[in-house]
């Protein structure tokens, strides 16, 4: 399953720091931060729990970008 979601960042080193922690999240497959467009497209595992993989995911975000945001809920 894919879904798209709406993100707050200041720069593109920064959502390139989040496209890392996301990919790097359990029960992600793959993730693509557009800083352009300011979103955030993720590609979940087969089986997985989205909203508490995207609590994960946000969190592992906020550890390399603290003022970042991603609106999923």
């Amino acid at each position: 399953m894919k879904k798209t979601y709406k993100i707050d960042v200041d720069c593109a080193n920064c959502a390139a720091k989040m496209e890392d922690a996301a990919k790097n999240t359990a029960g992600v497959l793959d993730a693509n931060v557009n800083f352009m467009t300011l979103k955030m497209k993720v590609e979940f595992e087969d089986g997985a729990d989205v909203d508490a993989v995207m609590t994960e995911v946000r969190k592992n975000c906020k550890k390399v970008e603290s003022d970042c945001e991603i609106f999923f809920k």
